[in-house]
Formats: structure tokens, C-alpha cells, sequence
């Protein structure tokens, strides 16, 4: 079994990254294949909104961000985990959520996902939100997901709220492992997806033609 966990917070010893290594702790004890990324620490550029990608079925930027791409598309599972920031997700999320051939090209397709959003206000349900959908429309399936508030820095003096955030990680992931070894199904998500692929992206994707056959190419399974 091979899950890939992506901290979208700059910050590597915070609330999110402590949820996130508890649940890859969790992970390893099970002799999963765990590959962490603290996206703070790698090099993507943005998107530059050419739409190569949809021909080509890559981007022509070749950095960090296609090589996560790579690694999701060979992973049976994927934890995403962001801060929150004016109630959305970390602009190193976006990016790499605008990098990383997510919904048009299908890129979680049966793959199994738990979500982690933190905060100190209602705006991390929001954030949260943000990344529920981006796995539903990208035909993953999600098991478990963390909607966490608590008060900045609480990690590093609160003995409490470290012993809550190993609990709570140490079930999302046991949650996230016991999905994908029993193949677990969810209707109502699978429903949604199938509304959302069916009427919106399937269609518009086969009426552009040649200019997006590198996202049929990923749908049917080819290498390119």
C-alpha cells in the first residue's frame, strides 16, 4: 500500500503538520509505503494558465509539483492537510492544486482520501470544504476528514492538545488504512462524482477535441 500525505502549511512543526505526522506514524506502524511532502519545502511555480497540460497530458513546467502528481497517480491513497488562511486553503495548496492535474484529468480516481483543515475560526470549514470537493470531483473517495480549531502555536505548549491531535490522527489514519485494504465504497460520493463528471466534465472535455486528448489519454489509463 502506497499513501501520500502533503502538508500545504509553510510551517513544519504546527498544528497541521502534527495531525499529518501523527496519521503518517500511524501509517508506517501498518508498513505502509508513507511519502511525505511539506510543500514549503519544494520548488513549484505557479500555474501559468496555458492549458498545454490538456494536450500533452503533463505540464510544461517540469518541477516539484508534476513529480507529486506522479507519485499520487501511483498511490492507492492521498492525505491532504492545510492551514486555513481568509477562510480557503494555503496559496501552496492552490498551487499545487492548480499544478496538479486534479479534476479535469481525474487524478484520484478510486483512491481513497482523508482531508485536514486547521484554523482558529469558522473559516476552516470552508477550507475544509475546498478540499472535500477537489477529491469528490476528482473521483476519489473519502474515508475520514479533520476540521481542527484551536488557538496558533497551540501545539508547541499544550500537552492536551498534542495527546487530541495524536488521537484524532491516529484514527483518520486507521480509518484511511482499514478503506483501502477493504476496498470500502461510498455511494453518495460515488453518486456525486458521476453527477459532476458525467454532466460537467465529460462533456466539456470531448467537445474540445484534439486540444485535450492528453485528458482522455489519462482517463484510459495510457502512459505519456
Amino acid at each position: 500500500m502506497k499513501i501520500v500525505i502533503i502538508n500545504a502549511s509553510p510551517r513544519t512543526d504546527g498544528l497541521t503538520s502534527t495531525l499529518l505526522k501523527g496519521i503518517s506514524d500511524t501509517l508506517s506502524d501498518k508498513n505502509v509505503d508513507v511519502s511525505y511532502y511539506d510543500l514549503g519545502r519544494l520548488s513549484m511555480a505557479q500555474c501559468l494558465g496555458c492549458c498545454a497540460c490538456y494536450k500533452l497530458g503533463h505540464c510544461v513546467i517540469d518541477d516539484d509539483a508534476e513529480k507529486i502528481s506522479c507519485a499520487i497517480a501511483d498511490a492507492d491513497g492521498l492525505v491532504l492537510g492545510t492551514p486555513t488562511y481568509a477562510s480557503n486553503v494555503s496559496g501552496l495548496m492552490k498551487v499545487l492544486i492548480d499544478r496538479g492535474h486534479f479534476v479535469i484529468e481525474q487524478l484520484l480516481m478510486g483512491k481513497y482520501c482523508v482531508t485536514v483543515a486547521t484554523g482558529e475560526n469558522y473559516g476552516s470549514k470552508d477550507a475544509g470544504k475546498v478540499l472535500n470537493r477537489l477529491v469528490i470531483y476528482s473521483g476519489g473517495r473519502i474515508p475520514g476528514k479533520l476540521v481542527i480549531n484551536a488557538p496558533f502555536n497551540i501545539v508547541t505548549h499544550d500537552s492536551n492538545a498534542i495527546g487530541k491531535c495524536r488521537f484524532l490522527a491516529r484514527r483518520a489514519g486507521l480509518g484511511l488504512y482499514e478503506a483501502v485494504i477493504r476496498k470500502k465504497r461510498y455511494p453518495l460520493q460515488s453518486l456525486h462524482h458521476k453527477i459532476v463528471f458525467d454532466l460537467g466534465i465529460k462533456p466539456f472535455v470531448l467537445s474540445k477535441g484534439e486540444k485535450y486528448s492528453g485528458v482522455i489519454s489519462r482517463w484510459n489509463g495510457e502512459t505519456i
